[in-house]
């Protein structure tokens, strides 16, 4: 590779950070620039496309599987490529942001795969876009330890063969890095965090018997994922490595992705690692897509749409199907709990909800799936192992007797629960403590024992728009209005000045979270991400 023509990035209004040049060199730079040049044009295209067809949603109420694409499904013979023997097993995944002490736990934690966060369990503050890139690098080069200032506990990595395999999940398309700008223009966030990994880290993986393997958020269908495929290929010929290298896993986290998972395969077929089921996102996502389309689509309280849900069930099990068929894992959801150091009898209550989740995961198909913190690493590995034994995955399992039917994934009315005052209650008051954190520059936030990210402000947020929209009675007698949210979060955020005392309360962003919440959960014009306007108030 000839030695890059200087940057034309420009890096803006950011301060300097320790050891930023080892990240933020001229030959990345230019890496960087040249996704820009290239690919943004197609995903400012593929934004576009996102309003037209929420667009479309809105004046038909419903969604299908696409008539222009029924060949590729009905094609038995093609399947994605093998995976390599790093990501053959991934039976645990643990989930998190990618701070010193939080990447070395996560490597150490006994799981399969560490899902290495620059998404939603990261607030992208200028020092976590950067420092948790340098953070990777030092974990590769077993150049970093960690010392907690109030504990002095020391944390170091194990030996290689211990450490958990890394998937990197980049920014959603949505989001711009402003920090970062071509021509006055910010670039993609994605490309941002897709580019100064993989520039730095690909060969580097390589030698350590891995690769560049990644997470992608957000999509909203198979032509996003074919943008994603183009920029592997032209990653791959840049930096001289084999085409293939790179493996994704898709999270299948929006409603009108969950009716082209078999599209999305087979646009990254040769880049293909498996599809993922998350519930907040893909809840949010129903409720942006169907918010017109009246009582039906209401959504009861958040905690009470569980994945047994019939609707929830038709998505998660369609997904092992259409994996298993193409011969791609399939990965479970997230266990959020986090464990309390001072109540035995919440951890025993809630181990037990966890055991039972992953075991039905486990039961159903599913090839791994997602925890939050160290210590349900063992419960989630137990559950597989029971169902896998020595055999790496499960992808022999077909599954062949699901059949789901396009109206399946959208009968939200199957479900029997209702929106309650206490669900308002508590949608309020996560999303308060949630944003508070992240103008902070907090992306994942232990709030009442979960460990919750911006896919939980988004369901909170969007629970309180929907219900209010829909004219919602509460089993209180109350009508969901915004008057109604308004005294509800006035009280929550005098109930946090009482918790915390006035010292924190003032040295807290509180007052702020309190009025974004209610911006976007009251405003008729409903915002896309709530990250979106959040970003303009994030500092740092």
């Amino acid at each position: 590779m000839s030695a890059p023509a200087p940057s034309p990035l420009a890096i803006v209004e950011a301060e300097h950070l320790p050891r930023q040049e080892e990240v933020l060199t001229e030959a990345a730079l230019a890496f960087v620039a040249e996704l820009h040049r290239r690919f943004t044009p197609r995903r400012d295209e593929l934004l576009a496309r996102r309003s037209e067809r929420r667009a479309e949603i809105a004046r038909t109420s419903t969604l299908d599987f696409l008539p222009e694409t029924a060949a590729i499904r009905a094609d038995d013979s093609w399947k994605v490529a093998p995976a390599p023997a790093a990501l053959n097993d991934r039976r645990v995944e643990i989930t998190g942001p990618t701070d010193r002490k939080m990447t070395i736990n996560a490597l150490n934690s006994g799981a399969k795969v560490w899902l290495a966060d620059f998404e939603d369990a990261s607030a992208p503050t200028w020092e976590n876009v950067v420092l948790g890139q340098r953070n990777l690098i030092d974990a590769y080069e077993r150049k970093i330890d960690f010392t907690d200032p109030n504990s002095g506990k020391t944390y170091a990595l194990r030996p290689n063969e211990e450490l958990a395999t890394v998937v990197m999940r980049p920014r959603g398309w949505h989001l711009d890095e402003r920090h970062l700008q071509f021509e006055g223009r910010p670039v993609p966030g994605a490309l941002v965090d897709f580019g100064l990994y993989f520039f730095h880290n690909a060969q580097r993986l390589i030698d350590l018997g891995k690769g560049p393997y990644f997470y992608l958020p957000k999509t909203e269908s198979y032509l996003e994922a074919r943008l994603w495929n183009d920029i592997f290929v032209f990653a791959q010929d840049y930096t001289g490595i084999p085409q293939g290298t790179v493996r994704a896993t898709v999270l299948i986290e929006t409603i009108t992705a969950a009716y082209e998972m078999e599209e999305i395969l087979y646009e990254l077929r040769d880049h293909a690692a498996g599809l993922n089921a998350g519930r907040w996102d893909y809840l949010f996502s129903i409720v942006k897509n169907f918010r017109d389309g009246g009582e039906k689509f209401v959504l009861p309280d958040r905690n009470a749409v569980t994945m047994t849900a019939p609707f929830m069930r038709a998505y998660t099990e369609l997904l092992v199907r259409t994996c298993h068929k193409r011969g791609a894992h399939a990965i479970g959801g997230m266990a959020a709990f986090i464990p309390s150091r001072r109540d035995a009898e919440v951890n025993k209550v809630a181990f037990e909800k966890v055991k039972a989740d992953k075991d039905r995961e486990a039961a159903d198909g599913f090839d791994g799936s997602w925890v939050a913190h160290p210590d349900l690493v063992p419960i989630a590995l137990a559950s597989f192992d029971a169902v896998l034994g020595e055999k790496p995955n499960q992808k022999d399992r077909l599954r062949e007797d699901v059949s789901v039917a396009a109206g399946d994934l959208i009968a939200i009315d199957s479900l029997d629960a209702k929106p309650t005052y206490e669900g308002l209650r508590n949608a309020v008051q996560v999303g308060i403590r949630y944003i508070e954190a992240w103008l902070r520059g907090l992306g994942a936030v232990a709030i009442f024992n979960l460990m919750e990210d911006a896919a939980t402000a988004e369901i909170s947020r969007s629970q309180i728009w929907q219900w209010i929209n829909a004219g919602v009675v509460f089993e209180n007698g109350e009508l969901a209005t915004p008057e109604l949210a308004r005294k509800v979060a006035t009280q929550e955020l005098a109930a946090i000045r009482a918790e915390i005392g006035e010292e924190a309360f003032a040295s807290g962003k509180w007052q702020q979270a309190h009025d974004l919440l209610l911006h976007v959960s009251l405003d008729a014009d409903y915002a896309d991400f709530l990250t979106l306007p959040a970003y303009e108030q994030l500092t740092g």
